[in-house]
């Protein structure tokens, strides 16, 4: 029961970054804007929250640092995108290599350096419960964090009106304009939004999961899986979290793996989680195919399932929207 309990306090914690940056891009995606620059924006804000809590000596103003940097990129994203009209795809792709290139540059001076890191918050009246106690009474505090934002946006984007307007943007922007809503204010306000919990997530990598910076083994490639998750969540905060969770679970039992089989190489280990993580998104994706939809309509017993599993994309999802008259 022990080793269970500990096992799920480490899922939790080793998924909280990807919670984190998948919230955001779900955010920003809900509002109709795509931002790639994920990956190489982790990294940046990973290494400049470990910089800036290395040279202060204050975590905490690290992780600030952190989501400025998450900010400040996804504030390019929002001019070449919503504001300039250009490729949203493009821009954040760049973005993500010019960031990742910059994070290793800038971060050589403190690659490998013991510095401070976040506290590990204990819970009264959690910490002492049999079983929760250990999974739930003794996290960083990004850890809570992400729990309470994923219920916090499920109950945002679902039951209140801004919600609703947001949804709105994402969905049919000229539909949502002409009722008076402000799309590209949104939009705009959004993908700052995403992008803090972007570089949030990077912080929470270099400052509380694996503290420090050098090759940050978990936060490559962890923009990618992010964005992948978002799909995977269909563009729904629980689900989004839920896929956090899993990955990071597929990460633990990497490790637990390892020390099984110590004769196998340990990057088999390490690389397993990504190509177990793509085939299930190719298993949640599979109802949207013409012929499993033919299948559907072949046997109508299947067409409960397969609503349960369909997901759909923001009908204006990266869609140029820059109406003339548009205060």
């Amino acid at each position: 029961m022990d080793f269970l309990a500990l096992t799920l306090a480490g899922i939790l914690s080793a998924g909280a970054p990807l919670v984190l940056a998948a919230l955001g891009e779900t955010l920003t995606e809900r509002a109709g804007v795509i931002n790639l620059s994920l990956d190489g924006t982790i990294l940046l804000a990973a290494m400049t929250g470990f910089a800036l809590a290395f040279v202060s000596g204050n975590p905490w103003l690290g992780l600030l640092g952190s989501i400025a940097v998450g900010m400040a990129t996804a504030s390019i994203v929002a001019f070449m995108g919503p504001i300039l009209g250009r490729s949203q795809l493009a821009v954040g792709f760049i973005l993500t290599l010019l960031c990742k290139d910059l994070a290793y540059f800038l971060g050589h001076p403190y690659a490998r350096q013991f510095g401070p890191e976040l506290p590990v918050w204990s819970i009264p009246g959690v910490r002492d419960l049999p079983f929760i106690g250990p999974i739930l009474g003794y996290q960083s505090p990004v850890v809570y964090l992400g729990l309470a934002l994923t219920v916090f946006f499920w109950w945002w984007l679902f039951a209140t009106r801004a919600g609703l307007e947001v949804r709105a943007v994402g969905e049919e922007p000229w539909a949502a304009f002409a009722r008076g809503i402000k799309v590209q204010r949104l939009r705009i306000m959004y993908t700052l939004l995403g992008g803090a919990l972007v570089g949030l997530a990077g912080g929470a990598f270099s400052l509380a999961v694996k503290p420090g910076w050098g090759r940050p083994q978990g936060a490559e490639g962890a923009g990618w899986i992010a964005l992948a998750i978002v799909i995977f969540g269909g563009w729904h905060p629980l689900r989004a979290a839920l896929g956090a969770y899993l990955f990071a679970t597929l990460q633990v039992l990497g490790i637990y793996l390892q020390e099984q089989f110590p004769g196998l190489p340990a990057p088999l280990f390490q690389a397993a989680p990504f190509p177990v993580m793509i085939l299930t998104l190719l298993l949640v994706n599979v109802g949207s195919t013409g012929w499993f939809q033919d299948l559907a309509f072949r046997y109508p017993g299947m067409k409960r399932w397969l609503s349960r599993w369909q997901v759909t994309a923001p009908a204006a999802l990266g869609r140029d929207f820059r109406p003339e008259n548009e205060a």
